[in-house]
């Protein structure tokens, strides 16, 4: 019988060591626009999501956006949208990635609290969907095509 790893290869996805934190949250290494970041992999968010403060950073250009945004305890937060963004994770990329915009200080906060990294933003569902994703939970990897 053919492994998981094995198969997936076959079918050519491209397999990324996922990190556990401390606060049992999978994270992950991207480069946005040419810059790396650290990004909480998010099966539950649906849209992938950068803090406002790491707009200058990563060479964001923002919208507004009459959108409002909730999670991870917080409601009706404003957003903006960033739209023909490259991004990169592991050999894995994709251009033409529209990013939602907002505060992520509540979440940093929570993340510093519990003694882990603060994030620059969050991979959602949107670009797990584009990369077709797989993840390996016992071998914490994540697999994109």
């Amino acid at each position: 019988m053919s492994t998981l790893r094995k198969f997936l290869i076959q079918k050519e996805y491209h397999r990324i060591k996922l990190v556990l934190t401390k606060t049992n949250h999978f994270e992950v290494k991207a480069i946005l626009n040419g810059v790396e970041g650290n990004f909480i992999v998010d099966t539950g968010a649906s849209n992938s999501c950068v803090g406002f403060e790491a707009v200058d950073k990563f060479n964001l250009f923002a919208q507004d956006s009459d959108v409002k945004a909730a999670g991870a305890g917080a409601t009706d937060m404003l957003t903006q949208l960033s739209k023909k963004n490259s991004i990169k994770i592991g050999t894995w990329s994709r251009n033409r990635v529209s990013l939602i915009l907002f505060d992520l200080n509540h979440v940093n906060a929570a993340l510093i609290a519990h003694q882990a990294e603060p994030v620059d933003g969050i991979i959602g569902a949107d670009i797990l969907k584009r990369g077709k994703a797989v993840i390996d939970y016992e071998r914490m990897c994540l697999y994109l095509k």
